[in-house]
């Protein structure tokens, strides 16, 4: 592989990694450890830590699709790997 190909897989999988660590946090972090601190917090008649856990984690879900598929654009035309 050439040293353009070890550059693009290594930022794509630093990506993916980004990707998976942010997903962690959401759902783990905010859904489950930090749900009793967040409790105090209101959100629509429902408490916060409640709300990450049933709704809030699906709505960064779908915005991490959006914000993965933009960056991978970026990292395919910075490699001159995009398709046209």
């Amino acid at each position: 592989m050439t040293t353009d190909g070890v550059a693009y897989w290594k930022a794509t999988l630093g990506l993916i990694r980004n990707v998976l660590i942010v997903w962690f946090i959401v759902s783990y972090g905010l859904g489950i450890l930090f749900a009793p601190a967040l409790n105090g917090i209101m959100l629509g008649g429902y408490p916060l830590g409640f709300w990450f856990a049933q709704q809030g984690s699906m709505y960064c879900f779908v915005a991490m699709i959006f914000v993965y598929a933009k960056m991978m654009g970026k990292i395919d035309e910075k490699f001159d790997v995009h398709e046209d």
